[in-house]
């Protein structure tokens, strides 16, 4: 519309010429497609060979497999551009290995997998796929019991650009772990499982070359993990240490850590380096089903720049314990705590979280007997809080859910699971915490499947997932971005659940019913002086924090 005729005609030509393969004259006749030219044609050969790999990229293995049926083409192509490769690491496979790698000669990121009935490859084919693979960055091994020390310290040679390795379920002991640290020296993520060669007695592990690299390490379900002591201590660079159902005194591991940290800062401070020579750089440690104690806490609160602490399942650590790390750790925005129902930590502790982590932005408590002493702190000083889990215990009730209601302004995410709330809460909910957007509810008996319904109703954009109720549906999101891990049979993973809305309606009798049973409850002002009470006792709060 406004252009002449010659404008149009040369864009036509313009596009002929740059789609010759979808011209009419290489189609057919003017008059229509002749059905054997299109059905012989191949639309993609047009296509560069790096566009049909990116196309590639977002397809999932499975697609993949069936693409690279197609024709030849496809099938080279899709060989170049694949970097991820799981295998079935049986015996039997080492036979196809040079086929294989062969076809997949791009391979950066591989996964060698044996079921505990089969016998998995040996150290032949571990080196075998070392000496193909030369851009091999990242390593995982589950079950593969028939590769030794020595398969693993000659891979180890022949793959010094690895930058991740984890191991699960496998025989090898020290002696590769040695290996892997000298020669590796770009390793930067160190996983460690159930290792059979891992025992009492076994050799010290570490630091190796790998030391000044290595940025996270975690270590699971090991006899000796204790025999990690100097790689632990010498990775200076360590931003992330995991340590989850260890045998054997941790308190020594955690006290070298903190001294280390401790003696990083003095010699900064004297040598007047800048920040980026700073040692202290431990940033997340998780302890979970280990002997450790108090003394390990004080310890770690040495890591002035922690900001992710989990604390699960740990009975012999107690208020005195998170008490030292809030006061020192103040940059802390993600504390796990799963109290075992010892009753250990309590309102002292978080009181003190509470006063010293003012950047707290996620909060998880497992069998621990807050009560408003603390929840109240918390709701009122740490202002950034998005994400609350309450979890099992048995003094979190209507008043301390109209607490949080009443002061958590930023909280998005909120799940409550096996505390003796009732219909009440949910009213207080009805109208506090103006940014939540999910909430999730279970075991909660004291909770109606009518009270539920009557939140959704006053706050439609809330995501809702209560088990009271049947009508739920949807997917599943972590309360955090980094999810909340599950920490025992009795604690599922804290998850907020998508709902149908329209299938959530019900019927007006009962919608009625609860309006006059809440309004009863409004009758009596009971929410309202719950909220005046709390507001009125924020400034003695304060003053006592």
């Amino acid at each position: 519309m406004g252009q002449s005729p010659s404008a149009a005609l040369d864009r036509e030509s313009s596009f002929s010429h740059r789609f010759g393969f979808l011209s009419s004259s290489s189609l057919g006749s003017s008059d229509g497609f002749s059905d054997e030219i299109l059905a012989n044609r191949d639309f993609t050969a047009e296509i560069p060979d790096e566009c049909l790999a990116y196309v590639f990229q977002f397809l999932g293995p499975g697609d993949r497999n069936r693409c690279s049926l197609v024709c030849k083409r496809w099938l080279c192509v899709d060989g170049w551009s694949r970097y991820r490769l799981s295998l079935d690491a049986q015996s039997e496979i080492e036979a196809s290995l040079p086929s294989i790698f062969m076809r997949f000669d791009s391979i950066t990121k591989l996964t060698l997998r044996c079921s505990r009935r089969s016998i998995s490859l040996n150290d032949g084919a571990l080196v075998a796929i070392s000496v193909r693979c030369q851009n091999l960055t990242r390593l995982k091994l589950r079950g593969c019991r028939e590769i030794s020390d020595k398969g693993m310290s000659t891979f180890a040679k022949n793959s010094k650009n690895l930058r991740k390795l984890s191991c699960g379920s496998c025989t090898f002991g020290a002696k590769a772990l040695n290996a892997v640290l000298d020669y590796c020296s770009n390793l930067e993520e160190l996983s460690v499982k159930r290792l059979r060669g891992i025992h009492d007695g076994a050799e010290a592990i570490g630091p190796g070359t790998a030391a000044s690299s290595l940025k996270t390490i975690c270590l699971k379900e090991l006899v000796n993990g204790q025999s990690f002591e100097p790689l632990v201590v010498g990775a200076k660079n360590l931003k992330a240490l995991k340590i989850i159902h260890c045998l054997g005194d941790w308190d020594r591991v955690l006290q070298l850590i903190g001294n280390r940290n401790r003696n990083g800062k003095e010699n900064l401070h004297l040598n007047n380096y800048n920040s980026n020579g700073n040692n202290d750089a431990l940033m997340e440690i998780h302890l979970e089903r280990l002997q450790v104690s108090d003394i390990g806490l004080s310890a770690i609160s040495k890591c002035a720049k922690i900001e992710n602490l989990h604390i699960v399942k740990t009975p012999d650590c107690s208020n005195y314990g998170l008490v030292s790390v809030a006061e020192h750790c103040k940059l802390l925005k993600k504390l796990h705590v799963d109290g075992w129902r010892t009753n250990r930590i309590g309102d002292e502790g978080l009181v003190a979280v509470a006063k010293h982590c003012p950047n707290l932005e996620e909060l998880v408590l497992v069998g621990v007997n807050a009560t408003h002493l603390s929840l109240g702190a918390i709701a009122s000083n740490c202002s950034k809080l998005e994400r609350l889990a309450l979890c099992g215990s048995g003094t979190i009730g209507n008043t301390e859910i109209a607490c949080i209601a009443a002061k958590c302004m930023a909280l998005k995410k909120l799940c409550i699971k096996g505390c003796p709330i009732s219909d009440i809460a949910i009213e207080a909910l009805g109208s506090g915490c103006p940014s939540l957007v999910k909430i999730k509810l279970r075991k909660c008996r004291g909770v109606s499947c009518e009270a539920g319904e009557w939140l959704r109703e006053q706050r439609g954009s809330l995501v809702i997932n209560m088990d009271a109720c049947e009508v739920d549906g949807g997917f599943e999101a972590s309360v955090s971005n980094g999810g909340i891990h599950e920490v025992g049979v009795d604690y599922p993973q804290v998850v907020s659940q998508v709902v149908d809305r329209d299938a959530s309606t019900s019927s007006n009798g009962r919608l009625a019913l609860l309006r006059s049973k809440f309004g009863l409850f409004a009758s009596r002002n009971f929410v309202a002086c719950t909220f005046r009470r709390w507001s009125n006792n924020e400034d003695s709060f304060n003053g006592n924090l």
